[in-house]
């Protein structure tokens, strides 16, 4: 799939394209281990150029910004590849010349990434159909309603013949040193990993989320399971008395669980998980705001609203990101 070190003389172009609210962590961790594979190869294997919507400079979610080198769309020197650094979830933007941009290269075989939000951009230009790809594990839900015909994992970061893509942060530099390995050996790839203090390279199949056991640290396994269950019956609930009969232990064994380590009865810490699911969905899909309220338990939108705003101080309709 990607030529080894030694068969390609040229080093490969790589461009970075920065979008507004993109993570500066995300987006150094994409680009520094290519740097650091140059010196460590003792020759320039790669070499990334900075692109925004524009000339100006971007501004990061972190409000600092950085003046690309150049503009979407230039094709001064023809790329190997470009990664899309976005803002997750992405809104939305009048991108029509980037998607055509991002047809062209496609269509001359560049490689594209996609990190966070860039996933989403990549997307929208449709050249994902087809794809296995992965992005935040907040956004997958409404991305796999949105695009139908991309196939979304929650694994780390996927890298699927011509596509890359992870859901940000440090995953960001597991897929690039991985992609490192494929194009220049994994001894070079694992002297990348040396040189910035990590323990290993994490294989693209590991899960994004901390799994529960490790979140709950020394609770007991019934309680884990507990919240396992709450987690798996977000549309339809389970009562605090059904949970208990699921575990085997009796109601108030599972309440004084909930107290001692979650610090919230069963009934209220499950109301929450509802919510803050109900609020991913809000801002990341365009379903309607009742569907959303029975997607996630509630029998009528107006008990929904009710809790939603007791919850976070605002109605589902004013939370709602604009997208127009």
């Amino acid at each position: 799939m990607f030529a080894s070190d030694g068969a390609q003389d040229a080093p490969r172009q790589v461009g970075f394209l920065l979008l507004p609210g993109f993570s500066l962590l995300a987006q150094a961790c994409a680009i520094e281990p290519l740097h650091v594979a140059n010196l460590l190869a003792g020759r320039r294997l790669y070499m990334p150029r900075t692109f925004g919507l524009d000339g100006r400079a971007v501004k990061s979610a972190a409000e600092l910004s950085l003046t690309p080198e150049s503009v979407a769309g230039s094709d001064v020197r023809p790329l190997d590849m470009l990664v899309i650094c976005g803002t997750s979830p992405e809104p939305a933007r009048e991108l029509t010349g980037l998607h055509a941009w991002l047809q062209r290269l496609a269509a001359r075989g560049v490689m594209l990434g996609g990190v966070a939000g860039g996933t989403q951009v990549l997307a929208q230009a449709g050249v994902l159909e087809g794809y296995r790809v992965t992005l935040h594990v907040a956004s997958t839900d409404a991305f796999s309603r949105d695009f139908p015909g991309v196939r979304v994992s929650h694994q780390l970061f996927e890298i699927d013949r011509d596509r890359l893509t992870c859901g940000g942060g440090t995953a960001a530099m597991d897929m690039m040193m991985t992609l490192i390995a494929q194009q220049h050996g994994n001894r070079l790839a694992e002297r990348v990993s040396e040189h910035f203090v990590c323990e290993r390279i994490r294989m693209a199949d590991e899960p994004q989320q901390v799994p529960l056991r490790a979140r709950l640290a020394h609770a007991p396994q019934s309680l884990i399971d507990g919240v396992a269950l709450m987690e798996a019956n977000i549309e339809e609930p389970l009562t605090t008395h059904e949970l208990a009969e699921h575990l085997g232990i009796s109601r108030r064994q599972l309440e004084r669980l909930f107290k001692k380590y979650l610090q919230a009865v069963p009934s209220r810490y499950y109301l929450e998980l509802r919510l803050q699911q109900a609020r991913r969905l809000l801002r990341d899909s365009e379903q309607a705001v009742g569907d959303i309220a029975l997607a996630t338990g509630f029998s009528s939108g107006a008990h929904f609203s009710t809790a939603y705003r007791n919850h976070f101080g605002i109605s589902p309709r004013d939370e709602r990101i604009p997208r127009h």
